[in-house]
């Protein structure tokens, strides 16, 4: 976890939206699995990249599971000031 701001050097937030959206999609037992979710995503990545990403993936899923992330959401409470007892309506306004 050490040289976790550097795993994601080189991937945008919509490739790895778009490896998500590939993972989702392609067999885990296709053939040529990590080829085809390499073309989902596009851009300049290869096979290698993005089963390299995936093993990434994995060990951050695994590190988050094994209860060892010490994070509470108190403390960001504080910092960006939000009430969660609050409810907030949108309208359709809002969401455009």
């Amino acid at each position: 976890m050490d040289n976790f701001p550097t795993v994601l050097r080189g991937w945008s937030w919509e490739e790895n939206k778009s490896f998500e959206l590939a993972l989702a999609v392609v067999d885990e037992h296709h053939p040529d699995r990590w080829e085809a979710v390499a073309t989902m995503v596009g851009g300049e990545k290869t096979a290698d990249d993005v089963q390299k990403h995936y093993v990434i993936l994995l060990e951050d899923l695994r590190f988050i599971e094994s209860g060892k992330l010490d994070h509470k959401l108190g403390e960001f409470e504080s910092c960006i000031g939000f009430d969660s007892t609050q409810t907030v309506n949108w309208s359709d306004e809002d969401n455009k």
